[in-house]
């Protein structure tokens, strides 16, 4: 893998006198980009000092958490490894916040990697889908506003969600149920999320304003904690494309 490491040179020009400090104002920047490879010499004593940081991350990143019955793979309108994602935050949320909840989503750009092998599943991988710490959220939303969500969600292909079954049509949702009922745009339904798109990423502006139950509780330990739960049940990491979110004909 080749990274880059950007250097700013910053030319400071005339000083200003302020009281009895002196301050430098930049007159222009220069840019330079360095190429590092790993045909660069090395710096032995630096190596040396995170050698032991390097050893202890490896050995927690490598640290096998379970067994993918089946590879997953990211898709619009729908894909296993976004359902997989979605029923750990719907099961988790259950859990952790001891309530019904209806309905959980995720953003279909918040997944990292596009393929889930199947086989061994180490910890490192898991950080590769989720490595940003979002922290799982539960709101009380609107069935109206709940319906504007989903259109957002159905004018970019498909998120993936878990609690709900829709069509897409002309960039709209539709046929919209939770659970095996209606969407109904007077009632209000609990849903979880990340916090990230509950408070308005990724152009979701109408969570912005409702108020998020939050334990602190990180989407990647809903993760880790699904998969702890379906090994003490004996089962594997599997999911499979349901037909939760299609293209209305």
């Amino acid at each position: 893998m080749t990274y880059f490491r950007h250097n700013w040179i910053v030319a400071l020009g005339s000083a200003l006198l302020l009281s009895c400090n002196t301050a430098f104002v930049p007159t222009k920047a220069v840019y330079e980009g360095y190429r590092i490879t790993a045909g660069l010499p090395r710096d032995t004593s630096m190596v040396k000092m995170i050698q032991p940081y390097h050893d202890s991350v490896n050995r927690s990143m490598n640290l096998v958490v379970g067994v993918a019955a089946v590879e997953m793979e990211k898709a619009k309108p729908e894909g296993a490894l976004g359902n997989f994602m979605v029923d750990a935050m719907l099961w988790a949320a259950k859990e952790k916040f001891g309530m019904p909840v209806d309905a959980a989503f995720t953003n279909y750009g918040g997944i990292r990697i596009t393929q889930l092998p199947k086989g061994e599943v180490t910890r490192g991988k898991i950080f590769e889908l989720m490595p940003f710490d979002n922290l799982l959220v539960l709101q009380q939303v609107k069935g109206s506003v709940l319906q504007q969500f989903l259109d957002l969600t159905a004018a970019s292909g498909g998120w993936p969600m878990a609690g709900i079954t829709m069509q897409i049509r002309d960039k709209k949702a539709v046929n919209v149920r939770i659970g095996s009922q209606p969407l109904d745009p007077n009632k209000t339904y609990t849903v979880a999320n990340s916090d990230y798109v509950a408070n308005g990423g990724d152009d979701a502006a109408m969570f912005k304003a409702i108020p998020q139950q939050n334990r602190g509780y990180l989407l990647r330990d809903a993760l880790f904690d699904y998969i702890q739960a379906l090994k003490a049940q004996g089962n594997n990491i599997t999911a499979t494309v349901e037909n939760r979110v299609t293209n209305a004909q």
